[in-house]
């Protein structure tokens, strides 16, 4: 039995659209012989909908879109749709009113329904918000193969993968009980950075603990933060991955089950992107492209400061968008050092992009003038430095309201995170490109994007191998927002930092932990400081494409008004804990 992979990108709340990208994955299908034909997690309504679900009238509109597909698909071709039902027993049972179900199309009908059974409610994840998870094993026949129906979550609970259960239930080992002779599920599973080796990893470990093969169906595409790389793939019963499919685009795979072995075949296996760099250069732009696409966005505005955050956001947009729809907007003041300025201008011609410079020095001028009376007396400082970030802020803002550009934030997560960013200023934007990106991984990025053999994983329309001028690489990383200015003034080396809050961040580990690991005291104490202080910028940040396990986004919930601290109880603690805007 030939078994089709449909690697779609939906847009959240697009029924029509998507419901027509269903129906042209199955056409294809019937025409390569596919008898079942996999789609992802939710794939009618696109992942995740979020409060939409809320709406009656969307689920109501998903349901009857589904009863048209049933009758539109080829009769001949069983389809496995994902889609939130209605949840018919909630009214009287106090359940949660939906359910997370996949549906099986065939023969111009609906012919059963299958629900989720685990839901997760860590990181971005919510679904218990909405959904009453399924009680039932899910499986079905088709031509004297049974199959194990699984919906994402449901294959991430094994104990012997993972040391521990997070669930009661464990989806795949009832259904090894029943015996199916093979498992598929229907994912939306997020992308970040590695985590398709460990998905491999535990499908492989599924597939060999059960002698059970397991095709897997992933999302592609950007929904608001969230990338999905799709990376879909089958494992033999014997753990070993025989087909693949490339990551961050579309597309539709055949993988063929023999019954006589009751294995699937071996079939194409796409290679996994060359290097951490570039997983993370595709992640990005097929972000920035698809935030830009689904909202409307056919063009892009960057401040360029001639440093090498802006530098990269900005080849991200011209690989996104391309370069006659990226505006690059130059805006120096008296600070801004010469080589910065032609520093910018060399990225802009390297990337064939237009560009319009803006000098603020006049405006600054006139600040300084409203405020003569107000700040008498007081000295020079943070006030007037940011007041710089924010006379571009809000220039960039208006270009971007004049013409329909979509303002691209070019902060990264080492400034995010300490709060050395400014608000209503460099943090103005529709969404944060790099704001999940460490500084120092920024610079690998920007190497890899120069190196003259690397292999872009998608196409680019990057003019040149060496996009990044020399000087944005090697010049000490700086604000430049007074005379001389650079960000080790103010910060650990990005070396440091970036380890610091790696370990804070990501791995959760204690301020004590830290030391362990060979970290200077005060220098940790510090950081912990500046992390806390800085949540009250990130709750006003732009939506943050998320790219590591651990991002300032939706899943990172933390209260902006907080008297726990996690110092080092023999640090001495500043005493400035004030928040600075």
């Amino acid at each position: 039995m030939k078994i089709g992979l449909a690697q779609l990108n939906p847009t959240v709340g697009d029924l029509a659209g998507n419901a027509e990208q269903i129906r042209q994955a199955a056409h294809r299908s019937v025409s390569q012989g596919v008898r079942l034909l996999l789609t992802p997690e939710l794939s009618l309504c696109g992942y995740p909908p979020r409060d939409l679900l809320m709406r009656r009238s969307f689920v109501d509109d998903m349901q009857q879109m589904l009863e048209r597909l049933a009758t539109e698909l080829p009769a001949e071709l069983a389809v496995l749709i994902g889609f939130a039902e209605a949840n018919v027993t909630a009214p009287n049972q106090g359940g949660k009113p939906l359910h997370n179900s996949t549906a099986l199309l065939l023969d111009g009908r609906i012919q059963q329904i299958f629900h989720k059974r685990l839901l997760p409610t860590y990181d971005v994840f919510d679904e218990d918000r909405y959904f009453e998870p399924g009680y039932q094993v899910n499986r079905f026949q088709l031509d004297s193969i049974t199959f194990g129906v699984t919906v994402c979550e449901d294959l991430w609970n094994d104990e012997e993968f993972w040391g521990k259960r997070t669930y009661k239930t464990n989806p795949i080992a009832e259904l090894n009980q029943l015996g199916v002779d093979l498992v598929v599920n229907l994912s939306a599973s997020p992308y970040s950075v590695g985590k398709q080796r460990l998905r491999e990893a535990m499908l492989s470990h599924s597939a060999k603990r059960y002698s059970c093969p397991i095709i897997y169906t992933n999302q592609v595409g950007g929904n608001d933060d969230l990338i999905f790389d799709g990376s879909s793939l089958g494992v033999d019963r014997q753990g070993n991955l025989v087909s693949r499919l490339p990551a961050f685009v579309s597309d539709l795979a055949v993988i063929e089950y023999d019954p006589v072995s009751a294995n699937i075949l071996p079939a194409s296996v796409t290679p996994l992107p060359t290097s951490e760099a570039a997983e993370l250069w595709s992640a990005l732009v097929l972000g920035v492209q698809d935030y830009g696409r689904k909202c409307g966005f056919s063009k892009a505005v960057i401040g360029l400061s001639g440093g090498i955050d802006s530098s990269l956001v900005a080849a991200i947009a011209v690989a996104a968008f391309g370069p006659e729809n990226v505006l690059g907007v130059l805006m120096p003041s008296p600070y801004s050092s010469e080589h910065s300025v032609a520093d910018a201008a060399a990225l802009a011609e390297n990337l064939g992009i237009r560009t319009e410079t803006l000098p603020i020095g006049e405006l600054m001028q006139g600040y300084d003038t409203t405020f003569s009376d107000l700040f008498a007396g007081t000295e020079f400082g943070v006030a007037e430095e940011n007041i710089q970030s924010r006379i571009r802020g809000s220039l960039l803002m208006a270009v971007s309201n004049k013409f329909g550009y979509l303002l691209l934030s070019t902060g990264n997560k080492s400034e995010m995170a300490v709060g050395y960013c400014t608000l209503y200023g460099d943090m103005n934007g529709g969404l944060a490109v790099i704001a999940d990106v460490p500084k120092t991984k920024v610079y690998e990025i920007c190497r890899w994007l120069n190196h003259p053999h690397h292999s872009l994983t998608q196409p680019s329309t990057l003019k040149t191998h060496s996009p990044i001028p020399p000087g944005v690489l090697s010049k000490p990383p700086s604000a430049e927002l007074k005379p001389d200015q650079k960000d080790s003034d103010s910060l650990p080396s990005y070396e440091v930092l970036d380890d610091i809050l790696e370990r804070l961040v990501q791995r959760q580990e204690s301020a004590a932990q830290i030391v362990q690991a060979g970290h200077e005291a005060a220098v940790v104490d510090r950081v912990i400081q500046l992390v806390s202080r800085a949540e009250f910028k990130r709750r006003q940040a732009p939506p943050v494409l998320k790219v590591t396990d651990r991002a300032f986004g939706m899943g990172w919930r933390m209260p902006i008004a907080s008297r726990w601290s996690s110092h080092l109880p023999e640090a001495k603690l500043t005493a400035d804990t004030s928040v600075h805007l």
